[in-house]
């Protein structure tokens, strides 16, 4: 029960294979062999997606290789957001310092949830990770998420020289809906002309556009539709519930205008000046295009870039396979990029 919201459709293995596109053979009879008679429910709003994305969340991360947890001091920081409200910043360390925004669709997802794959960098990067605990969509719409991980890295730069931390070697990290977040930051930290820069920024599989697929409607006969895990009906659910409240994002979902960048980073027209990126993203994933898409203009833009595409893979697909070559594969290219930084 507490994987169903990751699949779509029937898992059995016939539904697995054929077309255009297949899975990664590894990752396929690993899925077989723990998640294939999972039969998922379909969400219809928010609250719906939050029960089953937590509960499939706190399976998936159980299933994640075991690290030494006792060697990360775990620490809960509070900071206030733009608007005043106090939030958790929670220090994972052994020495260093990146920032963590967790995924979760924008409307589930917690520290406390993602805390075993958080400690998995700890421990393999030798780095201290800082992970906002931000408040969640619908409760929460755009800017609040955004203010609250904008605040935590301004309240990692003012207590820099507190926490043994090099202010100039400050990376933003995020994984799906964290990753929309992360663009989002350092978008505003370039526009803002924070101090010092930020140093790295690292993208896990980002939403970077409301519409999915770069706006190509979802088919449901397509190659790629059957292999999603994240799904175009989730994908509106969650980009409606962040969004709400704000000018013509609600109704007007698929013709909203006036859309800022900072939610949705697909809108920037101007890359220049972000600094270093780290993305990757699977071949199987909603937002594959749009990722490409977004990484052209990085690369266009001499943004210094490092992109993965990691063919026969889906959203999210390291915790549902975490001891496959492919996953092996992109663990250690994130944990490499963060410790050459």
């Amino acid at each position: 029960m507490g994987l169903n919201n990751l699949f779509q459709g029937s898992s059995t293995p016939s539904d697995l294979g054929g077309g255009s596109l297949r899975l990664d053979p590894d990752y396929e009879k690993a899925f077989i062999d723990r998640w294939g008679t999972v039969i998922p429910p379909v969400p219809h709003n928010a609250a719906s997606l939050r029960r089953q994305n937590n509960a499939a969340l706190g399976a998936l991360m159980r299933q994640l290789p075991v690290h030494d947890g006792d060697s990360i001091t775990q620490t809960e920081i509070p900071y206030a957001s733009a608007d005043g409200t106090s939030i958790t910043l929670h220090r994972f360390k052994p020495l260093h310092n990146p920032a963590y925004l967790h995924g979760g669709g924008f409307v589930s997802g917690s520290v406390k949830l993602f805390s075993p794959d958080i400690i998995r960098y700890a421990v393999s990067t030798g780095l201290t990770f800082y992970a906002p605990a931000y408040r969640l969509a619908p409760e929460n719409p755009f800017p609040k998420p955004l203010q609250d991980a904008y605040s935590a890295l301004e309240w990692l730069q003012r207590h820099a020289e507190q926490e043994g931390v090099d202010p100039a070697r400050i990376a933003v990290m995020g994984n799906s809906a964290g990753a929309t977040l992360a663009a989002g930051t350092v978008l505003m930290a370039r526009d803002r002309g924070l101090t010092p820069a930020v140093g790295k920024l690292l993208l896990i599989y980002p939403a970077l556009d409301y519409h999915g697929r770069n706006g190509q409607a979802e088919e449901s006969n397509s190659s790629l539709t059957k292999h999603l895990t994240w799904t175009e009906k989730k994908n509106q659910i969650a980009w409606r519930a962040y969004l709400d409240g704000y000018t013509g994002a609600v109704d007007g979902y698929d013709s909203a205008t006036e859309v800022s960048q900072y939610a949705v980073p697909a809108r920037e027209t101007d890359v220049s000046g972000l600094p270093r990126t780290y993305v990757d993203i699977g071949g199987l994933d909603l937002f594959r295009d749009e990722v490409l898409a977004f990484g052209a203009r990085l690369a266009a833009a001499n943004v210094e870039l490092e992109l993965h595409l990691y063919p026969g893979v889906p959203h999210g697909w390291e915790w549902m396979a975490p001891d496959v070559p492919v996953t092996k594969a992109a663990i250690e290219n994130r944990c490499r990029a963060l410790r050459g930084f």
